[in-house]
């Protein structure tokens, strides 16, 4: 469950979007993929200029990826940690990415981290 400073935090910086975000308690996936596939939901980030990365189908499948990350974020980082506050939640989080991203080595892609892949494919691309 999310400290009340931190949802404090998350209602004030865009109300509709954290009352998507913070629904909570349907079926076994607290954060359903549904609240953000939605028709309303996606209208939403499209009055407010934001590119959606989907297939247009509203599947399930659409974010899988990323959903699959958020996953491996909330298990391994925000759920293991009581942040003292939100300056204290950026960094803990930051530094999360950071590895993931820069430090970690991952199976799928060779034991590589996925920012050496992707600078590296920027390069040969250029």
């Amino acid at each position: 469950m999310l400290p009340e400073k931190v949802k404090k935090c998350l209602s004030r910086m865009s109300g509709k979007l954290s009352r998507t975000v913070l629904r909570r308690g349907k079926g076994r996936n607290p954060f359903s993929l549904v609240d953000f596939t939605s028709n309303k939901y996606t209208e939403y980030l499209k009055e407010h200029g934001v590119k959606i990365s989907m297939d247009g189908k509203n599947r399930w499948a659409d974010n899988i990826m990323i959903e699959r990350w958020f996953r491996t974020l909330k298990y391994e980082e925000v759920y293991l940690n009581d942040y003292a506050n939100i300056r204290d939640a950026r960094n803990k989080i930051g530094n999360f990415i950071n590895t993931y991203n820069w430090v970690r080595h991952h199976s799928a892609i060779g034991y590589k981290s996925p920012a050496s892949l992707y600078y590296n494919a920027l390069q040969q691309a250029a």
